[in-house]
């Protein structure tokens, strides 16, 4: 899931289902507000995070700007033009003090690949940037931003879509939805597609559909020599492994992705709440049943500290009818007891991604218009249940003083039938993924509990909600493809063009 939206989103859960409201309800922030990076994400929870630095210890003449303006049919903003305070900025308002020299809104892969000359030539660190999501703020930096944010035309044809790099999760569900078609992504509206995809695409229907980066049939990437490649399981077919899951940002710029569609149905939608008296029992209780449920059922418990007080949440989709969702939640609510809230609704898909996005009263324009919120996130892969320590270490651990919260995504179904070398992405065989949330900068809360947390959940966590605290980030994220990834590096990358503080 994501972060904010989506935990913002619980809190309007009431008058999202109002049309099957039995109690009132109510709890707090997440996708990004709290989305669901899932991501992403989540983005992701990350977005195209990249960063280059061209060049290091050579000398190099200085940046001529306005001939790169010149070369590109898109727009080069520079410190002093009408717009650079915006167009610095990222989703998180903690990353304001970073001042690009400039940022590049390129309109064509052509864009990129002038852009990537520049940052050769002059030796100018570069960063990719789709949606600006990136949990450390690496879709910034202090050299040229190259945003691929125009690149976001989304087309479909026989069972295939079609995605610019730049477009947002919003208009991706909305666009296909008007064929009657999407493709498993993340909750949070403003993610771009390219963060999602590259890191590998937790969303609330994977359990049934797979990862985003599971439906990729290709993608369009300029390479760090300006090359346009397209990758797919024939051509470039380390590429485009390494594009399932690799990360954005390592080994090029990602310009478009082809997918394969499923047909939408209507979805049930539920959220149910229980007082915090009942937080141990959910987690016993969920960590059982959500990862084993049928692979239709998604769903994330939510341990919430917020201003309200705290709260415990079971949400999630259901690609089926209320009658059938009902018998699915009934042993989950024997172990828990009876919910203080309980809301479900079953709605058409679009409907259903407009409330996981936290935008059920809102136009898609308004959804685009996400109001930006200061946070800070870790994560971990849980590859088995809590004991009875573990369960009682998180619900205390959330208790405590502060704004934050803690995220369990079921993972499990489709997911966990692609072997974790066939992409990049390792994570196959982890029962949930487990994201910490804090409102603010300050990562107090946050490194504590994760160090409590990680004796047992394990060095294990998602590149999507990249970490700057991790030192151990190439097993954590990467697991034993990490070596594969490196070769894949150095064959599309030799000279190390993309250089992320946590990169490949």
């Amino acid at each position: 899931m994501d972060r904010r939206d989506f935990l913002r989103l619980t809190a309007l859960a009431p008058l999202a289902l109002a049309a099957d409201a039995r109690t009132p309800g109510a709890p707090a922030t997440g996708a990004r507000t709290s989305g669901f990076g899932l991501s992403g994400a989540e983005v992701s929870g990350a977005e195209v995070f990249g960063v280059g630095a061209a060049g290091a210890g050579r000398s190099a003449p200085p940046p001529d700007w306005a001939r790169l303006r010149r070369q590109l049919a898109g727009t080069l903003v520079l410190p002093g033009d009408s717009g650079y305070d915006s167009a610095r900025r990222l989703f998180n308002p903690a990353y304001d003090r970073i001042r690009p020299g400039g940022v590049a809104y390129c309109a064509s892969p052509a864009d990129v690949s002038a852009c990537l000359a520049f940052a050769r030539a002059t030796g100018v660190a570069v960063t990719a940037r789709s949606g600006g999501h990136s949990y450390a703020g690496w879709s910034t930096g202090t050299g040229l931003v190259i945003d691929v944010s125009r690149m976001n035309a989304v087309s479909y044809a026989s069972g295939r879509a079609t995605v610019g790099a730049g477009a947002k999760l919003i208009d991706v569900y909305d666009r296909l939805a008007r064929h009657g078609v999407s493709i498993p992504a993340g909750s949070c509206p403003t993610v771009g597609i390219a963060g999602l995809t590259l890191g590998g695409g937790l969303g609330v229907v994977s359990r049934k559909y797979g990862l985003t980066c599971d439906t990729l049939e290709s993608v369009r990437v300029v390479t760090a020599d300006g090359r346009l490649l397209t990758a797919d399981a024939t051509h470039h077919s380390g590429l485009y492994w390494a594009c399932r899951g690799g990360g954005g940002g390592n080994v090029g710029i990602a310009v478009s992705f082809t997918f394969r569609t499923h047909a939408t149905r209507d979805l049930t939608v539920f959220f149910l709440h229980w007082p915090w008296s009942k937080a141990g029992a959910a987690v016993r209780a969920w960590q059982s049943w959500g990862p084993s449920a049928p692979d239709e059922l998604w769903s994330s418990l939510h341990l919430t500290r917020a201003e309200r007080g705290l709260d415990v949440l079971v949400v999630g989709t259901y690609e089926g009818p209320k009658a059938s969702l009902d018998r699915l939640l009934a042993p989950l609510v024997a172990r828990i007891g009876t919910p203080s809230s309980r809301s479900v609704r079953t709605t058409s898909y679009r409907e259903a991604m407009m409330i996981m996005a936290g935008c059920a009263s809102r136009s898609v324009e308004q959804c685009r218009r996400t109001p930006r919120e200061a946070f800070a996130a870790k994560s971990h892969l849980a590859y088995a249940k809590l004991p009875a320590d573990g369960v009682r270490r998180l619900v205390d651990g959330v208790a405590r003083g502060g704004r934050h919260s803690v995220l369990l995504d079921a993972l499990g179904g489709a997911v966990g039938r692609v072997k974790p070398a066939a992409t990049a992405f390792p994570h196959r065989a982890a029962l949930y993924s487990v994201q910490y949330y804090a409102e603010g900068t300050d990562r107090t809360w946050l490194r504590g509990l994760h160090g409590e947390m990680t004796p047992h959940f394990g060095e294990h966590a998602y590149v999507n909600y990249i970490d700057p605290d991790l030192t151990g980030w190439r097993g954590a994220y990467y697991g034993p493809n990490a070596a594969r990834l490196a070769e894949v590096k150095s064959t599309y990358d030799p000279d190390r063009l993309f250089r992320l503080p946590q990169g490949i």
